[in-house]
């Protein structure tokens, strides 16, 4: 009999081939989607689909005892959000309510992965270092402060097989953000907020997904990973690829930083206006202008053999003919 998952943020970026992984290694998933959700992309996988109510843990330790999931990956989370509140409630209470419901089940879960990130941590404010699993938590991000209260949350679950995965920034095909600084490279102009260098790490979705679908059946618990290909870059590394698989030169524009914050907190007057939240605002500047993102990867290669398949030209690379295959570009 296949060993079931459930999956939550099934139709994100990552929740995507976090199911790509999960069936390509055997497993029987579900998918949480929400029904308000589009899902079309999902279509071609042979998946169950559930529809869950993270404000209830009654409700979720229902799910749980009925389905009897052997491992819960859980992907959700809101990356951008009007305020703190916001961001807690869905990034760290209903993680925390997830988390509660598994431990508090009749049914025993193998397994309980929550995908983090690295912005839970904060960035680093001198240069050549490296953030470790034992750096301390300075998030400069609404985001990253709800990261890291759900960190916290999780270690006052009693009896769950918890792993969390602290990704650094994930690309690779059917992400949106960085295919925007693509589009712009691709028509011509190279884009920087300030002239402060930067120390940048990457890591492809591919190599995170099955990371994390193999960490499923292991014996670790208890821990925590960061995870990039291992490589630290300048802020010039990814529009040098880019340019160089699009055969693109460009014009290079060094925009200050007063000017950036002004357009996106005018961005988010704007937006606020209709509810919305812009993908430029004043919380996100923090982390894009942050020194360093640089990360150590030697415990998830210790414990797991952790060997990226991609490094970033490479992962760019086939990125951009993704985009390209499927008229993205």
């Amino acid at each position: 009999m296949k060993k079931r998952v459930l999956i939550t943020g099934a139709t994100g970026f990552v929740g995507y081939h976090l199911i790509k992984s999960a069936l390509a290694n055997g497993l029987e998933v579900y998918a949480n989607v929400r029904k308000s959700a589009v899902a079309d992309h999902l279509k071609d996988f042979q998946i169950n689909y559930v529809d869950l109510d993270f404000g209830s843990i009654y409700l979720l330790r229902e799910n749980i005892e009925e389905k009897k999931y052997d491992y819960i990956v859980h992907a959700a989370a809101v990356t951008k959000a009007k305020n703190l509140d916001d961001y807690n409630k869905v990034n760290a209470i209903y993680t925390r309510n997830l988390a509660v419901a598994a431990a508090q089940s009749t049914h025993s879960i193998q397994k309980f992965i929550f995908i983090s990130s690295l912005a839970a941590l904060g960035p680093l404010k001198q240069k050549n270092e490296k953030l470790t699993e034992k750096s301390a938590s300075n998030p400069v991000t609404g985001y990253g402060i709800s990261k890291a209260l759900a960190e916290t949350y999780l270690a006052q679950v009693p009896d769950l097989p918890l792993i969390i995965f602290r990704p650094t920034a994930v690309y690779g095909p059917r992400e949106k953000d960085i295919f925007i600084l693509i589009k712009t490279i691709k028509a011509g102009l190279e884009l920087y907020i300030g002239r402060q260098e930067q120390e940048l790490s990457f890591v492809h979705v591919t190599d995170l997904a099955n990371i994390i679908i193999r960490a499923l059946a292991s014996d670790v618990v208890g821990k925590a990973y960061n995870i990039s290909d291992g490589a630290v870059y300048k802020r010039s590394s990814l529009a040098d690829y880019v340019s160089k698989a699009l055969g693109k030169k460009t014009l290079t524009i060094h925009v200050p930083v007063a000017v950036i914050k002004g357009l996106a907190w005018g961005m988010e007057r704007f937006y606020g206006a209709f509810n919305k939240i812009p993908a430029l605002n004043v919380d996100k500047i923090k982390e894009l202008t942050a020194l360093n993102w640089g990360c150590d990867i030697k415990n998830i290669q210790n414990d797991f053999g952790f060997v990226p398949q991609f490094g970033l030209e490479k992962g760019i690379n086939e990125t951009i003919n993704w985009y390209q295959k499927n008229n993205w570009l």
